[in-house]
């Protein structure tokens, strides 16, 4: 019994030394790790998620995808009854018809005026020639007036021969400085008629353009989620649809505490191990930093000023690019998943 008490007495002590040792060994691990690297599970998968909104009301035509399926960008998801907007169209294109055709009569107008006015001008010359020689006769016959050479009554008929000439020539000279004005006139109705034309287009742009919003494409390429119509549905303009979650955006966004801060640069290496795929390896780097806590940039940011206070350590959002991962695991991330994550603090 002695010696069985004794083997006892010798096993308590190994025993006590091996977990100290396992201890020590585990502790000196501990502190060789976490002073080289800083982690949290406040962490989570990110993305770009694009929301999709109808920019035109209409009844739902037919829907080209399935909830949950990959697209491209520029694909045709969702189409919509457009026969108003084609009509639409069509109204601004005869409209467009319109202010064209009443360009071509203020062009055919300007053509008129201006021959009009060659044609005055013409008149004014000729009434010119009539003037001067209706001139020349009035002062011989004044002269032989005087003398008795020619009688009175013959002298009246030139002297209204010549004033009938100073009356057309006056005519004439007003008759063309007129259609000098309506020319002028007929280019300021040119103007507003190229005006009208231009406007007219723009018409046609448009309602061209609102007539290719009623077929709804994928801005980005992506998988689809939210979907929330269904086919012959009335949607409104500004309507979230449905949203694409980006192929090409994921990252991952680590809320540290403040404290842990210190040591975290741009560019540090980062460890990332997704809880839903334990045995994956993926990798990353530090990228950037929120220039707010998590706590400021809530719908009700806490508000430390009204006596109560009590210190909380806070937490800043950290993107993490993913810089190293198999094509399978990235593909099958998705925003929303928890990680955990080790920043590499020193070399």
């Amino acid at each position: 019994m002695t010696t069985e008490k004794k083997k006892k007495n010798k096993i308590i002590p190994i025993i006590l030394g091996v977990l100290i040792l396992f201890g020590a060994i585990f502790g000196i691990k501990e502190y060789i790790y976490y002073s080289k690297h800083v982690d949290t599970d406040d962490a989570q998968i990110d993305g770009d998620i694009s929301p999709v909104v109808a920019r035109v009301g209409g009844y739902i035509k037919d829907i080209k995808f399935e909830e949950n399926t990959k697209v491209n960008e520029g694909d045709v998801l969702v189409t919509l009854d457009d026969r108003d907007y084609k009509i639409k169209l069509e109204q601004a294109i005869a409209g467009q018809k319109g202010a064209n055709a009443g360009v071509d009569v203020s062009q055919s107008q300007i053509v008129a005026t201006a021959a009009n006015t060659s044609t005055a001008k013409a008149n004014i010359e000729a009434a010119k020639v009539k003037l001067n020689l209706a001139q020349k006769d009035y002062e011989r016959y004044l002269n032989l007036v005087k003398d008795g050479s020619v009688t009175q009554q013959q002298f009246d008929q030139v002297k209204a021969q010549k004033e009938s000439a100073q009356a057309a020539f006056t005519a004439a000279n007003d008759q063309y400085h007129a259609a000098v004005k309506q020319v002028g006139t007929t280019q300021s109705q040119l103007a507003v008629s190229n005006t009208g034309v231009t406007q007219r287009q723009a018409d046609v742009d448009f309602a061209k353009l609102q007539l290719s919003y009623t077929e709804i494409k994928a801005p980005t390429t992506g998988i689809v989620s939210k979907k929330n119509i269904q086919k012959g549905q009335l949607i409104q303009p500004g309507q979230s649809l449905f949203a694409i979650v980006n192929d090409n955006s994921i990252y991952v966004t680590a809320n540290f505490k403040e404290t842990q801060l210190e040591d975290i640069k741009v560019g540090s290496k980062v460890k990332i191990e997704v809880d839903a795929y334990p045995t994956e390896s993926v990798e990353g780097e530090v990228y950037n930093f929120a220039p707010i806590t998590g706590a400021k940039g809530s719908l009700l940011p806490p508000d430390n000023a009204t006596g109560n206070f009590v210190k909380v350590v806070q937490r800043v959002p950290v993107k993490i690019k993913i810089t190293k991962a198999q094509k399978a695991v990235l593909e099958k991330l998705r925003p929303g998943m928890s990680v955990k994550v080790s920043v590499s603090i020193k070399s």
